[in-house]
């Protein structure tokens, strides 16, 4: 090879390497912009999300209803002599409620309370032993429904709504303890006018009357079922009455047998128990 070429051999290979640079930059550049352009749309992704999360949070509606309430209300039924809840599934997000059917072959008997209303206390008192006996030896179903109307007079401490969420956990977490927490609350009722008990009072009396499971305990002090118990009440209120010919419960204790109301003449017929009795024979199949 003469020099000339020698010469121009070295040129090109110098050209080469430049141009190898050149194109190695160029790519380096490219690739610097992709992950700019990337790291924007993601960090404007990110900013997106957390926007919709705030608002997703802020206007997201009630968690799905406790399980064993499909109609809003825990039915009981009794099996060889003994008081048990009937399991259904949770009202979904968004979903209705599923009224009970009713066959026809037990008298049906449906309340309707909130667990501040001392009227209420006085039929639980007077009328639940009674109507115990119907349900352990068959000849009648008992459903509850808790309702939260007078959170109005527990100096803002919303009682009702509290108490019947608490009920809810137990229905949810603990069913068999229902009908004893039940009876519970009512013991425990605190004055109209008061701020009521704590949620951890609840959920020591929910303890007490046999709730053990450990979800209860932070089920109520969380209340995990209020918005149930806000969507539950105003169903109740504005709805037409599942298995009766109500437009809506517009007072408690509301008592329905068979799909005839209970229309008690004051406290003191709420605690007639024969007058109940009488009531219950002539409009269910109870003797």
């Amino acid at each position: 090879m003469s020099e000339h070429d020698s010469s121009r051999a070295r040129r090109d290979a110098a050209r080469e390497r430049a141009r190898a640079a050149r194109a190695a930059e160029q790519s380096r550049r490219r690739r610097l912009r992709t992950l700019g352009i990337s790291g924007i749309i993601v960090g404007g992704l990110a900013v997106v999300a957390v926007v919709v999360l705030v608002i997703a949070n802020s206007v997201q509606p009630a968690g799905p209803g406790p399980r064993n309430t499909a109609s809003d209300g825990v039915l009981l039924t009794g099996v060889r002599g003994r008081i048990v809840p009937v399991e259904t599934r949770a009202v979904p997000d968004g979903g209705t409620p599923t009224p009970t059917e009713q066959d026809g072959s037990k008298t049906a008997i449906t309340i309707y309370a909130d667990y501040m209303c001392p009227y209420c206390n006085q039929f639980e008192t007077a009328q639940m032993p009674r109507i115990r006996q119907w349900v352990e030896d068959g000849t009648a179903t008992l459903e509850l429904h808790p309702l939260g109307l007078l959170d109005r007079v527990s100096l803002g401490s919303r009682y009702s709504t509290r108490s019947a969420a608490a009920a809810a956990c137990v229905a949810d977490h603990d069913p068999d303890a229902f009908l004893a927490f039940n009876s519970s609350l009512y013991d425990h009722q605190p004055s109209e006018s008061t701020r009521g008990l704590t949620n951890d009072e609840l959920a020591s009396l929910a303890r007490e009357a046999g709730a053990t499971d450990p979800a209860v305990t932070p089920c109520i002090t969380r209340q995990d079922f209020a918005g149930w118990v806000a969507d539950a009440t105003n169903r109740a209120m504005n709805d037409p009455v599942p298995n009766s010919s109500l437009d809506g419960i517009t007072s408690t204790p509301t008592i329905i047998v068979d799909g005839e109301q209970y229309n008690a003449d004051g406290a003191a017929s709420l605690a007639d128990v024969d007058a109940f009795a009488a009531f219950v024979r002539e409009h269910g199949r109870t003797s």
